[in-house]
């Protein structure tokens, strides 16, 4: 599943094979929750060049439901997406949704957030969704306390995780699952996940429970901790990050896949990514070269320039000046959240194609 092709430190530059095509890492995943990534459609995501979704269990499980699932060739079938989707367990909800929730050691009693009916997740149900679904890459049902989290908790957390990890792979297919590294900001909880999870075995290695709060430098630490433990031939997936200087930061900690909502987030909101350089990676990997603008601010609004003169994505390209897109957020016009959510996921994922290029390029021989 996982092949390496270069290396620059500890930061890498491979491919993960998948039964829908093969996605070139490091890489991002934009998130398409129910289907669909807000605003864009599958040519916008063509254009892009994006090789990989991530999709939710838990909001799948809910609508459309197994059954329309079953009947349309899964989430594929559905939105006539031809490559690789990713799905996170349903672990998330978790977390999120504590208030309509119960815990238990064979897995969560939930409410739902549509209509209050009851559902009694467990790993096994996990799975089952997850090949209903057709997910490449299926994710095991997972918990985490959240951030800040007393040693008790995230000491059950681990527990948990290992427990259900085990559940998900004998209930699983043969391949593409991934388990997940918990153990809040306890580097001692951290290393005991790792060591528990690799001794069981699973296709990838994602380290969870982290971007919810805690200081960057928690996150680093909980990095330079966890993937030194993690088998070097597997894929690494850190979920839920991040801002660009701290992809950054953790291709160079060894971690090959991302997702994030702040790309298409910000775009709602007229929060775009700029280049400030023609290569948004630098060379030896130290920094992104990039600034934030908020379309919505005065001062652009006689601003006739392109959005982002260095950019190549088709809002950029088609002559849209920043006057426009301003003008469009001032009207709520949908069609701003259009073009800068095509601009934001574009800088994002050409943000991974400089880096990966800058791996190969400079990898030591």
């Amino acid at each position: 599943m996982w092949t390496e092709q270069a290396r620059l430190g500890h930061a890498r530059a491979g491919t993960v094979t998948t039964a829908h095509g093969v996605v070139p890492t490091p890489a991002f995943m934009p998130i398409a929750t129910r289907g669909a990534v807000k605003h864009l459609a599958n040519s916008d995501l063509a254009q892009i060049g994006n090789d990989i979704l991530l999709a939710n269990t838990y909001h799948l499980y809910l609508r459309p439901g197994l059954e329309v699932l079953k009947a349309v060739g899964g989430l594929h079938g559905l939105m006539q997406w031809d490559k690789p989707i990713l799905t996170d367990s349903g672990g998330f909800q978790v977390f999120s949704l504590a208030h309509l929730r119960q815990l238990t050691p064979d897995g969560v009693r939930f409410n739902s957030h549509i209509d209050g009916a009851e559902l009694f997740m467990t790993p096994e149900l996990s799975m089952e969704i997850q090949q209903v679904i057709g997910s490449d890459i299926q994710m095991c049902f997972d918990y985490f306390p959240g951030f800040p989290a007393s040693r008790a908790d995230a000491e059950h957390s681990v527990a948990l995780t290992t427990q259900w990890a085990k559940r998900c792979k004998d209930y699983s297919s043969p391949h593409g699952l991934f388990a997940i590294v918990q153990g809040s900001s306890f580097a001692d909880l951290r290393q005991q996940s790792a060591q528990e999870l690799v001794q069981i075995g699973f296709d990838g290695y994602a380290i969870g429970g982290l971007a919810v709060g805690e200081p960057t430098e928690v996150m680093y630490a909980m990095l330079d901790t966890t993937i030194p433990l993690l088998p070097s031939d597997k894929p690494h997936y850190l979920m839920g990050v991040g801002q660009p200087e701290q992809i950054l930061e953790a291709v160079k900690r060894g971690v090959d896949l991302f997702d994030c909502v702040l790309p298409s987030r910000n775009a709602r909101h007229g929060q775009v990514y700029m280049h400030t350089q023609a290569e948004l990676v630098d060379t030896e990997l130290t920094a992104v070269q990039y600034r934030k603008i908020n379309l919505t601010s005065s001062e652009y609004k006689t601003d006739v320039q392109a959005l982002d003169p260095l950019c190549h994505c088709s809002t950029c390209q088609s002559g849209y000046s920043r006057a426009y897109l301003r003008h469009l957020f001032s009207v709520a016009e949908p069609l701003a959240q259009r073009l800068t959510t095509v601009h934001n996921v574009s800088f994002y994922i050409e943000l991974m194609r400089t880096i990966r290029h800058q791996i190969q390029t400079h990898a030591q021989s």
